[in-house]
């Protein structure tokens, strides 16, 4: 008796040192679990925070707040009020002559030409698009925020060292003093960047914008929807629904399985081959970088839709048969719009991806430099992505302060792309 009860403490004892090493190994997993969560997190913050560091400032840009003179002399000395002939007018003269009247001393041409630097190579045409706009300041004196060059914006938004040596900086003393004195003067205004989201692309920081390449997205992904979302509903309902189960079906299935993990510059050099060389599209088009991403975006559409027909249950599908509804009936009035949901889902997310591919169109074209904005789906144009790719590649600082500002308007769109498939998918999700 006493040999078992020893036993059975024996055992007890082996079981509960057991359930404690087993318990200690969980805690440790969760531990491991939680720790690869916040290290990833810590991660994602560390980008985020650089990013908007030094992405935030290109919201604003630096202007020299000065009284400009329309001179009828030098822009309509004929007094033809001629548009044509207004365009042709030296501007320049008109946007450095108050520049000159607040620094007489300075006579030099190489001193007055570091003067002039002060103002965008942009200002001349801001003041040209004022006089197209009113005909009627000419002869007037208006007091006008002219843009300051990328150089200036850069030291007023204090991204340039003062206490760095003269040679190692992109601004000299000279211009420094300058640049103090209109600040004392209270010349130096930061002002709201609307050009930033409304001009095409520029060699000039100060002058660069995303509209282009917004433009080009749209269009892209305006083809891309249009292609993508009635082919991978379509292809979804009859695999799911009418396809019979056979060896030809089966191939299918396996091949949209293994598109979906193709890398997307295989898509790129695809569309390169098809569209452009073959078929003879226009090159850096949106059209053509729709059907690219329409391609590539095909497999991911029509896994989902075929997921979410899957989800609407059989129940469904044998009512509406038992009252005599057809095979056709009961899949478009019944099935499709309880699938609904979860497809608009699938093609939100899909789209989301397309919007953030950068390889595939850099393999179409749509790396080219695009000054204006498209009009159209058949006009060259780029998209977010590559801008982002150009801007980078860019040596001047102002450049990096717009990259990653266009990053944030890019991450902005995903964000809000994905908030809306997944508060589309909370609102319709059905509950069987």
């Amino acid at each position: 008796m006493v040999d078992q009860q020893n036993t059975r403490k024996r055992t007890i004892d082996i079981v509960n040192a057991s359930l404690k090493r087993r318990y200690a190994r969980e805690r440790r997993f969760k531990a491991m679990g939680l720790g690869a969560v916040i290290l990833g997190l810590l991660f994602v913050s560390a980008l985020f925070v650089d990013i908007f560091s030094k992405g935030y400032t290109a919201f604003v840009q630096t202007h020299i707040e000065l009284e400009v003179y329309f001179d009828p002399a030098v822009i309509d000395p004929e007094g033809r009020r001629d548009l044509d002939e207004i365009s042709r007018a030296d501007f320049r003269k008109i946007a450095r002559a108050p520049l000159a009247k607040l620094f007489p001393e300075v006579t030099g041409r190489r001193d007055r030409l570091a003067l002039y630097s002060i103002l965008s190579s942009g200002a001349p045409y801001q003041l040209l698009d004022m006089v197209k706009d009113d005909i009627g300041v000419i002869g007037q004196t208006r007091t006008i925020d002219l843009i300051a060059d990328d150089d200036v914006d850069m030291l007023v938004k204090g991204h340039i060292d003062r206490d760095t040596a003269a040679a190692d900086r992109r601004v000299n003393d000279t211009m420094i003093g300058w640049i103090d004195r209109l600040e004392q003067l209270g010349l130096v205004k930061k002002k709201f960047n609307t050009r930033f989201f409304t001009n095409g692309d520029s060699r000039e920081p100060e002058l660069a914008g995303i509209g282009g390449a917004a433009a080009g997205s749209f269009y892209t992904l305006l083809v891309t929807l249009a292609l993508s979302f009635p082919i991978g509903v379509a292809a979804a309902i009859y695999l799911e629904e009418f396809a019979p189960k056979n060896r030809w079906t089966d191939l299918i299935e396996v091949n949209i399985n293994n598109l979906a993990a193709v890398p997307s510059i295989v898509f790129g050099l695809l569309g390169l081959a098809m569209f452009i060389n073959l078929f003879g599209l226009p090159r850096s088009a949106p059209l053509v970088g729709g059907l690219v991403l329409t391609l590539m975006t095909l497999p991911t559409l029509i896994i989902a839709s075929r997921a979410a027909l899957k989800s609407v249950p059989p129940s469904i599908r044998e009512a509406a048969l038992g009252v005599g509804a057809s095979k056709m009936q009961t899949v478009f009035h019944h099935v499709l719009p309880l699938a609904m949901p979860g497809m608009l889902t699938g093609t939100i997310i899909g789209m989301a991806q397309a919007l953030g591919e950068t390889a595939p169109l850099l393999m179409i074209g749509m790396v080219a430099f695009i000054v204006d904005i498209p009009g159209g789906p058949f006009d060259p144009s780029t998209v977010l992505p590559v801008q982002v790719y150009l801007w980078a590649d860019s040596p001047e600082r102002a450049f990096v302060e717009r990259t990653s500002a266009a990053i944030i308007v890019l991450l902005a769109f995903l964000i809000a792309m994905n908030t809306f498939a997944v508060i589309m998918r909370r609102r319709f999700e059905r509950r069987w």
